[in-house]
């Protein structure tokens, strides 16, 4: 499969992930939604420009939506405000957050299931 293709499927597929249209991506992204049906269909190649905006408005690292990294990890700048956070809190602060973050995890994992 090429870069381009890949690419493609993994913008679309983050996009669904996320239930957003292309118009609201688009919106998020600061595009126009004709070029996400553009990048989606692999018309076009985004610019490193577009790539950085498209995978900040979804969440996920370029080089997931590049095909470098196989699972669609967090990014952008949420995740960075979270660890600018973490590198300044102590080992059992860090214990505290890890904990917490599970519970949360945990949550969302129980809602997922019951709205299905």
């Amino acid at each position: 499969m090429s870069t381009e293709t890949l690419f493609a499927e993994r913008l679309k597929s983050a996009r669904e992930t996320k239930k957003l249209s292309q118009a609201e991506l688009a919106k998020s992204a600061g595009l126009q939604p004709s070029h996400v049906s553009h990048f989606e269909t692999g018309r076009r190649a985004p610019s490193s420009a577009n790539l950085r905006a498209l995978a900040d408005a979804l969440g996920v690292t370029t080089d997931f939506l590049l095909g470098r990294q196989s699972r669609q990890g967090m990014a952008g700048p949420r995740l960075d405000q979270v660890v600018t956070y973490a590198e300044r809190l102590s080992e059992s602060d860090l214990d505290v957050l890890a904990a917490f973050a599970e519970t949360l995890a945990e949550r969302r994992k129980a809602s997922d299931r019951k709205n299905r």
